[in-house]
This record gives structure tokens, sequence and C-alpha cells, in this order.
């Protein structure tokens, strides 16, 4: 019989843990969907060996404990049951993985005036953690209580928000638990959460050049914990990093945009036969929703009814990790688009000399002048949109190579 060992939740489809912890090679570890009534027969389980526990049972997990760490003693909830000796042990990893977080980051808190949002179990994990780094002033926020979010103005001075809410977290991405402009001073924004990659919060403070950091590190940080105290063994300081670095690039998608005809096609096609990453060309799903070709969408709706296709067709596949998602030349003319895309893509803006694009069967490529026109007009969109450039002027091999040894250095 196998020893039961992963994480216990209520909706975990979201969750990366038991990828971490099969790369630290415990491949028992699980995800344990459980409803609040059954959590007394999970923990009755003969081969309980240990699990993390997530939203909502880091507090609801205490009763069936019978040893309390300092660590949950003093922060009041518990990430981690581990069961030894026929008895339950509470431990709680999450300060020491918030501290890594934090402290690999450009954002400071010492000093400063910070906002945590949100008064659960990882809330309380974070305003213990925040003892060690001197702030001037902590200020919970919840949804009621002296300080909530009707009353966020009396709080504008903040300097740094953290958010320990799953607002904004997988599947329900296109919200924020506030809005940044509230907070003329801000120098910082921290967003425990993981999936996706860049929140919208943390999308918000980027667009005001005010340094983000979500919660992968934080995640790997505190499984790691969890690994040392689940096996008795001590997990290297390089592990750490190569771990964050391995499953960032595993879920970041690589998202290919340009002028039409740029190669963006070709590409990745070419990458996802290399890495074997699924790819979705938008404009070929964007076809699909409309149910025609992309000349009978222009010819017989106009260019804003395909830019809703094409608009649906992002969403579609955005809605996946780790793939190669190649664009239509235009995408970047909907500024509706840069959300979905930067939430988890890094994008590569592919440029090729003009006399070289092809024009066939393309409804915005009539001659060169038009294309001339269209890319200066474009220019300033492929800079915002894009992380970074590369030029398409030499062979398709030597192309896919740049592309896949920028995303390997990221």
């Amino acid at each position: 019989m196998h020893t039961l060992y992963g994480l216990l939740g209520r909706k975990l489809s979201h969750s990366y843990s038991a990828d971490i912890h099969h790369l630290l090679g415990n491949d028992d570890y699980a995800l344990y969907e459980v409803e609040p009534q059954d959590l007394a027969s999970f923990f009755a389980q003969e081969n309980f060996g240990g699990t993390n526990v997530t939203i909502p049972y880091k507090k609801d997990v205490l009763p069936f404990c019978d040893v309390l760490s300092p660590e949950v003693k003093e922060i009041g909830a518990a990430n981690v049951v581990l069961k030894k000796d026929g008895k339950f042990y509470a431990y709680n990893t999450d300060k020491a993985g918030f501290l890594y977080m934090v402290n690999g980051s450009s954002v400071s808190m010492e000093g400063k005036k910070v906002l945590v949002l949100g008064s659960g179990g990882a809330s309380a994990s974070v305003q213990v953690a925040l003892k060690e780094l001197h702030p001037r002033e902590v200020v919970v926020i919840s949804r009621s209580g002296e300080d909530n979010y009707d009353n966020l103005h009396k709080h504008a001075d903040a300097d740094v928000i953290i958010n320990t809410t799953p607002v904004g977290m997988y599947p329900d991405v296109s919200v924020s638990p506030l809005e940044l402009s509230v907070f003329p001073n801000l120098s910082g924004v921290v967003d425990l959460i993981y999936n996706p990659l860049r929140t919208d919060l943390m999308l918000q403070a980027e667009a005001r050049g005010i340094p983000a950091v979500g919660g992968m590190s934080m995640l790997v940080a505190q499984a790691i914990a969890t690994h040392e105290l689940f096996f008795g063994v001590k997990v290297k300081e390089q592990v750490f990093r190569d771990l964050t670095s391995t499953l960032t690039h595993r879920v970041q998608n690589i998202i290919l945009c340009g002028m039409p005809g740029a190669g963006k096609s070709s590409v990745a096609k070419a990458i996802g036969a290399l890495t074997g990453r699924p790819v979705f060309d938008t404009d070929d799903l964007a076809s699909g929703l409309a149910g025609k070709s992309i000349p009978e969408i222009f010819a017989e709706d106009g260019e804003d009814f395909f830019r809703v296709y094409e608009h649906n067709a992002i969403e579609e596949a955005c809605k996946h990790t780790g793939a190669v998602i190649s664009l239509g030349g235009g995408a970047v003319t909907n500024d509706a688009n840069y959300k979905p895309l930067k939430r988890n893509g890094r994008i590569y803006w592919l440029k090729r000399d003009l006399s070289l694009l092809p024009m066939d069967n393309r409804p915005l490529s009539k001659d060169l002048d038009t294309l001339k026109k269209m890319e200066q007009e474009r220019l300033p969109l492929y800079t915002k949109f894009a992380d970074q450039s590369l030029v398409n002027d030499s062979t398709l091999d030597a192309l896919v190579q740049a592309v896949l040894d920028d995303f390997a250095e990221q």
C-alpha cells in the first residue's frame, strides 16, 4: 500500500503542487479534493503520511492535530499535516515561503505602509512573516470590519499591497481585488497567486512601472520545506532556483507576434515539433469560431467583426499553459488582447523586411505601400506587447533556436 502524500483542498484544478513534489522525487503525491463533511474520514485513512493544506481548510484541520508547531500556534493556521508514530503534527511553511519570495524580489517592506488583502489563513502567515521585514504599518483589508474595500481611500498613502485572497486566480483570471489607481505612492505589489504567473493586479502594477512579484517562488519554497518535513532531508538552495525556473518555463506560453507573413506560424509549428508543446494559431481558431475563412470574414462581416472573433480565439488559446501561440498580425491593435496574452506568456515580436512579406490571400496586405503604412501604425503596439524582438533574416531553424535560447535564459 502506498503512503498517502498530497494536497488537501476543495477545488484544486489550478494547483501545480503535484508537479513540484514529483520533480522532488515523491511520486505518491496527489491532489485530494475533499468536502468539509469528509475531513474526518480523510484523516482516518490508515495509509495517511502527510499532506499540504490549502483553501479553505488551513484552520479547519487544527482540531484533527495532536501537536501544533510554534508557527502554527502563532499563525493560527496550518498548511502541512504529518502523521508520525500515530499522532498528527501541524506545521506552517507559508511563512518561510513568503519570506523567500519577498527576499528574492525587488519589493521592500522596511519602513513602508503595507496593506494585506484578505484575513484568512494565508493572510495570518503573511502578517507573522512581516514582523521580520520591519514595515512601518500593516493594515489588513477584509470584506467587512473597520478596514474594508469600501473605504480604501483611508489608506491611499499605502506603499506596498500584498494580495492573500484567491481573487484573480485561475479560472477567474479577469478580475482584480482592487484598482491600484487609488494608491499614488505605491512602490511594490506582491500577489500570492501563482496561476496565472501574472495576475491582473500585477499587470496593473507593471503598467505603472511598479515592481510586482507573483507567488510561484513562494509555492516552490513552501513545497520544498514540506518535502523536508515529510522525509527528514535537507534540500540544497540551488534546487529552489532550479525548480522555480523549471516550473515557470513548463507553464509559460511562447507567444509570437509580428506583421502578416513574418514567419509566426512556421516558427510556432517548428517549436511545437521540437518541444512537444501544443500549438495554437489564433487565425485558425478565429476562422473556426466564425465558420468561414478569414478573407470571407473580412469580405462579409468586416474587420471589426473579425477582431471580435480574434479576441475570443486569443482568450481560448490563453486558457492553456505551456503552449506555443501564433497571433495574427493585427492582434496587437486590440488592447483587450494584452492581458490574456501577458498573464502566462512571453511574447516574441518577429521582424522581417517588408519586401519579403507575402501578400497573397491576406485581406489587409494589398501592396507594399499598404504594408509600410500598416507597419508604422503597429510599431508602437508591437513594442508595447513584446517582451523580446527577433529578426527573421536567416533560416527557420536559426530563428526557432533564437526563440528557444531566449526562452531558456528567462
